[in-house]
């Protein structure tokens, strides 16, 4: 289907017959094939989401060696973000849970959620929405002084990329699809006023992913000046969230002493 006209075209076409816009190549398919196995055992389609699952997984273990709860006290998103500029605590509060049903529920959406986005638009905008998506969430949260960690911020921010992407279709299916993914936020922002859960930072990372899926376009028209810009943007996201580790495990050992 033409990503423009909607036309349905074949898998030859580079150039839709009917509208006439070049047709690039799915995100999928333009995903740098070495990439995309270990030993064969991650798909390519879903392999960047598998990676941030392993990192927050790897988190967690850390945290359960960890003795006085250091790590979370150094990671999560709190108040000191504005208090004393610990800004780290916006991202390595995404890679932090308070315990095992918490990544277990955070870590099931964000396997089906991140494989539908990462597919759909690729790795590169995958890592900038949620990376985004995390430090919007806790940045709201901090500001209203919650005390906050876990993954969800950014999955609620793949959720606005999946409700934007309906929306800006304007067609029957995307209005389908944005259907689906708005009943799962409201379900999902009335289940945040339990008790322990944080509402702000769903709100926030939901508002930070449709903005930014809303108004990057649609997701299959191939630009390369755009496409380099999301793969820089990607590279600028995962060396602040390497810089943020660092600075969090830096405070960890202060809290030691």
């Amino acid at each position: 289907m033409c990503p423009n006209c909607r036309a349905f075209i074949t898998t030859a076409d580079k150039v839709c017959p009917y509208c006439e816009v070049k047709i690039g190549p799915r995100a999928i398919d333009r995903r740098v094939q070495a990439s995309g196995t270990i030993a064969g055992l991650i798909p390519n389609a879903r392999f960047t989401t598998c990676m941030i699952l392993l990192l927050n997984f790897a988190f967690f273990m850390a945290t359960e060696f960890d003795t006085g709860s250091r790590l979370i006290n150094a990671g999560m998103s709190n108040p000191l973000v504005f208090l004393r500029g610990e800004w780290w605590r916006l991202i390595t509060a995404g890679l932090l849970h308070g315990g095992i049903f918490h990544i277990l529920m955070n870590s099931w959406v964000l396997f089906d959620l991140g494989s539908q986005v990462e597919e759909i638009y690729g790795a590169d905008r995958l890592i900038v929405f949620y990376f985004c998506s995390t430090v919007g969430g806790f940045l709201l949260s901090a500001y209203l002084g919650h005390l906050a960690v876990g993954s969800s911020a950014g999955v609620y921010g793949l959720l606005g990329v999946m409700i934007a992407l309906g929306r800006s279709a304007r067609t029957a299916l995307g209005d389908h699809i944005a259907g689906i993914y708005t009943r799962w936020a409201i379900f999902g922002l009335v289940m945040s006023f339990l008790p322990g859960i944080d509402l702000a930072a769903h709100l926030g990372g939901l508002a930070v992913g449709f903005g930014l899926a809303f108004f990057s376009g649609q997701p299959n028209r191939f630009n390369q000046t755009s496409s380099a810009l999301w793969k820089w943007g990607s590279y600028a996201c995962l060396g602040i969230a390497a810089l943020a580790v660092l600075k969090m495990f830096s405070s960890y050992m202060r809290l030691g002493f």
